[in-house]
């Protein structure tokens, strides 16, 4: 945060060489990659909604914001002065503020909205700009974005909850969801026993009716993440298997539901964003989906809150690199600016290189899931590559933004920069919905499940073979992997890598200037590289690669 006319002349000395924090930019306006990827894989993007919120992210009072509601934290009350059990979690008014914001320029909804032609994609850019800015409160929004096709598999709970979470209005309000102006929803899946192996889930839910669409719930929840919101989905068994249901906080009759917090979570960052442990005493639920089936019925959230973890890894690795630049264009080291120092250099364009790959991907796949409503080979392509990416771009991300963080000194690790925040937030997303074996198990039973998903990332990947050699040897590792399944287990991990960077150069190669593409296929490709960022090979073109990133 500027503070208004600071004092530099000082007794001992004189405060010069130090750069001014970054504030008051467009978001969207000067991340010419981003500007390029949406107006290349969704030309009919209200452009103007993401100017907009681009701006409002980059002003300074929003800056600050995204500083106080990670230094405030939340607060769990169990009971009231007097002893009534309330389980209320308290967030400071900068958690609101930035709530209110992304839900006004429609972070969850726009996805939903019927003949906006604005999609995923829109969906996708407008939490790229956020998850920049402050990561935790994109937690329940991408829960609210991602459940609607879950609820859709039971039209009577759709019909009621759907219009509420499409609304633009933020009512962070403790009350029944009919009285409220909007409403957002969370999910609890995962218990201490199992993690993410949720078929060793023990809560157990008993019909309420005969139509067996209403039940009580008993048991508990290892991690529910933002226990404000208004409803959760959640996983419990009946006689029947393992079923999806509904909990709201709040009962038809209007009285507060038996879901107890316990604790809210000590994380090691997202710290805007209350996780919790939650226990449900009989709670009131609505069956979502076929019973017995819940694991089925909860997959389209999952698969949707997979692409946010994707797009939340490409946006880090973007706030970082922003932050890395404008450092380094506004500071003095041995009589040249930092970023005039040629392995300054090397080191900023290996980080541009590295959130051009990622950002293409993002929007590729995002592309994907907006085609796919209509074409089922891009639906099974999003499917196979946001596994993919969610998996390759957040092993990435935690050691980008170490590096990102090194090239402040040490002014990039005291907690009043930006920094130290993103290095907390960096592993979240690799462990949100299925970390690494996770992924790439589901990587390989996709592959096996669905007998075209291989033939149509290979036709994806294979259209610009013999181009590039680099490029097409690449190609020949894949097939050979896939040659021999006995080791399509134990390597999914190499296999997952290989695609996803196979995906990278294939996108970069036709979308990108020359000098990005060729040093992304010298580097990542052909195995001229280093094992740390800042190992380009001779030759790059470093400077236009960081000059396409942030104006130096």
């Amino acid at each position: 945060m500027t503070h208004f006319k600071p004092t530099a002349q000082l007794s001992t000395h004189e405060v010069t060489n130090q750069p001014s924090p970054l504030e008051n930019y467009n978001l969207y306006e000067l991340d010419h990659i981003l500007k390029e990827s949406v107006q290349r894989e969704g030309p009919n993007v209200d452009t103007h909604n993401l100017s907009s919120f681009g701006h409002a992210l980059g002003r300074a009072d929003t800056l600050r914001w995204a500083e106080e509601a990670n230094r405030h934290l939340p607060v769990l009350r169990t009971h009231d002065r007097y002893g009534h059990r309330v389980d209320e979690v308290d967030f400071h008014p900068a958690y609101h503020h930035l709530m209110s914001l992304a839900t006004e320029h429609r972070q969850a909804s726009i996805a939903w909205i019927k003949d906006s032609h604005q999609g995923h994609l829109a969906h996708c850019a407008l939490e790229y700009m956020m998850h920049q800015i402050d990561a935790g409160v994109c937690c329940p929004l991408s829960m609210t974005y991602a459940c609607i096709p879950a609820l859709m598999n039971e039209p009577d709970v759709a019909d009621t909850w759907v219009p509420r979470l499409l609304s633009d209005k933020y009512d962070p309000a403790f009350l029944p969801a009919d009285k409220k102006t909007g409403a957002t929803i969370g999910m609890a899946m995962t218990e201490k026993q199992g993690g993410s192996d949720v078929r060793s889930n023990s809560t157990k839910a008993t019909p309420l009716d005969q139509s067996r669409t209403m039940f009580e719930l008993v048991g508990h929840k290892w991690f529910c993440s933002a226990p404000m919101c208004d409803a959760f989905l959640t996983l419990a068994y009946t006689d029947k298997g393992l079923t999806c249901f509904i909990a709201p906080r709040w009962t038809p009759e209007g009285q507060r539901n038996r879901i107890f917090i316990q604790r809210l979570k000590d994380k090691l960052g997202n710290k805007s964003n209350a996780s919790s442990e939650i226990e449900y005493h009989n709670a009131w639920a609505q069956r979502v989906g076929e019973e017995g089936r819940g694991v089925n019925t909860i997959l389209e959230m999952v698969h949707h809150t997979r692409l946010d973890c994707t797009v939340g890894a490409a946006s880090l690795m973007r706030a970082g690199l922003v932050q890395a630049i404008h450092h380094c264009t506004h500071r003095m080291a041995f009589q040249k600016k930092l970023v005039d120092q040629p392995l300054m250099q090397n080191v900023l364009a290996d980080l541009a290189l590295e959130v051009e790959a990622a950002t293409a991907l993002t929007f590729r796949i995002a592309r994907a899931f907006d085609a796919g409503r209509e074409d089922q080979d891009q639906r099974t392509f999003a499917r196979l590559a946001v596994a993919i990416s969610k998996y390759w771009l957040n092993k990435r991300v935690a050691n980008f933004i170490y590096e990102a963080l090194e090239c402040h000194g040490g002014a990039g690790y005291v907690e009043e920069g930006p920094m130290p925040r993103l290095y907390r937030e960096a592993p979240l997303n690799s462990i949100w919905e299925g970390s690494g074996n996770v992924i790439c198990l589901d990587v390989v039973r996709t592959l096996e499940k669905e007998p075209n998903a291989l033939e149509i990332l290979m036709t994806e990947l294979t259209a610009l073979e013999g181009q590039d050699a680099r490029y097409d040897r690449n190609i020949t590792v894949l097939k050979d992997m896939l040659h021999d399944t006995s080791k399509v287990q134990t390597e999914a991990r190499r296999f997952v890598e290989t695609a996803a960077i196979t995906l990278q150069a294939n996108l970069l190669m036709q979308h990108a200037p020359n000098e990005v593409s060729d040093a992304f296929l010298a580097s990542r490709v052909d195995g001229d590289w280093g094992h740390a960022y800042g190992t380009l090979p001779t030759g790059t073109d470093h400077r236009a690669i960081i000059s396409r990133a942030w104006k130096i």
